[in-house]
């Protein structure tokens, strides 16, 4: 079930309807304060708010305090008008830091990119290059983790599936440990021959094997101080599991051909994407080692576990495409329906992929549902046409004159067992529809009108509503 993720405090109806049109328009979902008598946590999850035009400030209290305790961190959108601009933006305000003004009328572009800046803003202020970001239960529980045990030694160990960020996480515990100053070395257990692992984690004198033409520091020689991150440790030999326990026990090992006992100052994180509980019982894995590196186990969700937290992560990718001089891109409702309905069998990382992609080919434009990649909108496809059957019945079309199955009729009986967000699939159907007409027309909104049977000043209302005012030539 998707959450409301965004308040809206606005006393005009007008400007109301457009922010959240707005915010719909951009992925969000937004929730009217004047219609909000509660929030649950099943049905709540805030990530911004928005405060504009007040016309009853005990209401307008009693709406922001919907925010519980998310009003401690959450980024806050001011009307540039709002009575309460002063009262946020004061530099003793613990807000300051994390407000944008809007001005109106309002374009959907101004607000896509106030938002986009204050996440940069605020994720500037995390220590180094760390993006480890989202808002949802199951991150906001693997920080709170993070944070507890990073001030210690403890050795980690960190479960998930590949590309859920194992390696961000040890980065981040090191970031926040006292060793901060110290180097952080990571190293892929699995992705070295099991012969030469252990030259790469103890270090060889020369002459010690064929090859071995000069002395050369181990991994945790390197990491002396500081934090060794072994990854894919569920993939380490037996043998090699075996010398790696020693050294745990015993803090002190011997290069490769070497006689002299070096003692080790280092913090270890593992991580594996294996059951190594399994592995275990599988004779794979050795069980002590097992538990001399699970003295704090943390399992990060997969990216299908945590969905509210797509446009975050879009905004994150999008800002560290911005940094390398690529064009950022944006998803229309439609597509992030089509995004949400995917499997993510790749997670965080398939993810960033994909934003990447769709800034290549579409920079600084925004990206439906039919541009996708196909098997991200083989479902979202299968929705709009569900949803422009539904079209066709509000509109009263005849049934077919052979007296079969009216087509719309069948395609009703295709609603998945989940159901689907009706009002955002309709808005992405006719904003699709708009632009072919302006695109048929030349972009002249007359003509564009009669190809859609309305209004020009319908169209022309609908042009603003969506923020594409752009597209307007007469």
């Amino acid at each position: 079930m998707q959450k409301f993720d965004f308040l809206v405090i606005e006393s005009d109806q007008a400007r109301a309807s457009s922010v959240l049109s707005a915010l719909h328009f951009l992925g969000y979902r937004p929730q009217h304060a004047a219609s909000c008598d509660g929030v649950d946590e099943s049905t709540h999850a805030w990530r911004a708010v928005y405060v504009g035009s007040i016309d009853d400030m005990a209401e307008a209290e009693r709406q922001f305090a919907l925010l519980g305790g998310a009003a401690a961190h959450v980024p806050v959108l001011l009307a540039s008008d709002s009575p309460w601009l002063e009262r946020f933006s004061a530099p003793a305000s613990s807000f300051a830091a994390r407000i944008a003004t809007l001005a109106f009328p309002l374009r959907y572009e101004k607000m896509a990119e106030a938002m986009r800046n204050l996440y940069a803003r605020l994720l500037g202020g995390q220590s180094g290059a760390l993006r480890f970001v989202g808002n949802s239960t199951p991150m906001v529980r693997v920080n709170a983790l993070i944070r507890q045990v990073a001030p210690f030694d403890s050795s980690v160990l960190v479960l998930g599936e590949s590309g859920t960020g194992k390696e961000m996480v040890a980065r981040a515990i090191h970031e926040q440990s006292p060793r901060r100053d110290k180097p952080f070395v990571a190293i892929n257990c699995g992705a070295i021959p099991a012969e030469l692992l252990e030259s790469e984690l103890f270090g060889h004198e020369k002459g010690s094997f064929t090859g071995a033409i000069s002395a050369r520091k181990g991994r945790f020689e390197m990491a002396e101080g500081g934090t060794l991150f072994l990854d894919e440790i569920g993939d380490m030999s037996l043998p090699m599991q075996v010398k790696l326990l020693r050294v745990l026990q015993e803090r002190a090992y011997e290069r490769i051909g070497g006689t002299r006992t070096q003692r080790c100052d280092v913090r270890i994180i593992a991580a594996t994407h294996r059951n190594l509980e399994q592995s275990i019982a599988n004779g794979q894995f050795r069980e002590d080692l097992f538990y001399r590196l699970s003295v704090f186990p943390l399992e990060l969700p997969a990216l299908r576990e945590r969905l509210e937290d797509l446009p975050t992560l879009i905004d994150e990718f999008n800002l560290r495409l911005a940094r390398r001089g690529l064009g950022v891109v944006r998803f229309s409702a439609g597509a992030m329906q089509a995004l949400r309905a995917h499997a993510w069998p790749g997670n965080v990382r398939e993810l960033s992929n994909l934003v990447e992609r769709m800034a290549i080919l579409f920079p600084h434009g925004e990206v439906r549902s039919s541009e996708l990649p196909e098997k991200y909108r083989c479902r979202q496809a299968a929705d709009e046409a569900r949803g422009a059957a539904l079209l066709a019945l509000m509109e009263d079309e005849p049934q077919s004159n052979d007296g079969g199955v009216h087509p719309a009729d069948e395609a009703l009986r295709l609603l998945p067992e989940d159901g689907l967000d009706l009002k955002d699939h309709l808005a992405d159907i006719e904003v699709r529809l708009i632009r072919q007409a302006l695109d048929a027309a030349g972009g002249v909104v007359a003509h564009a009108a009669r190809l859609l049977h309305m209004q020009r000043t319908t169209l022309v209302e609908k042009l603003r509503k969506y923020g594409l005012q752009n597209s307007l030539a007469a």
